[in-house]
């Protein structure tokens, strides 16, 4: 019975660094330069395409994961220095800690589900759309053509 205690009281204390330690991998890109013979303007506006609806979708998808991600490391953050605050004799630190990662965790998993949901909806909206909206090819003619 004293070691499935003991157990019960370090795995936790195990696991919670390894997922501290996790990272989000958003990496500064590196800047791209101008390939030899053609110079850039500093001036110059770049237009760039709007996000398609499948871009949307799985954009809306990669931020409903990186919130579970985001909020079960906060999770185990706080179990982790729970744990460790008990094995101390620090019941009320301990309470605290678990607590306090659970309600990160919480925050973290809403907040990504939210704003995945969203671009769900945006590019479901743009594809269910998409068949409806007819443009003209040619803006600068005012009459019909026969």
């Amino acid at each position: 019975m004293r070691t499935t205690a003991v157990f019960l009281f370090l795995i936790p204390l195990a696991c919670g660094p390894a997922a501290t330690g996790q990272t989000s991998g958003q990496n500064p890109a590196p800047q791209a330069q101008p390939a030899p013979g053609q110079t850039s303007q500093p001036g110059s506006a770049r237009h760039s395409q709007p996000r398609s609806a499948g871009g949307d979708i799985g954009s809306g998808s990669g931020d409903i994961g990186k919130g579970a991600g985001k909020g079960a490391g906060k999770a185990a953050e706080g179990v982790g220095k729970g744990a460790g605050d008990l094995v101390t004799l620090h019941p009320v630190g301990a309470a605290e800690n678990v607590g306090k990662g659970a309600g990160e965790g919480g925050k973290d998993l809403g907040v990504g589900a939210v704003k995945g949901t969203g671009k769900i909806g945006k590019g479901t909206g743009r594809l269910i759309a998409k068949p409806f909206h007819h443009k003209k090819k040619d803006k600068g003619q005012d009459a019909p053509q026969p």
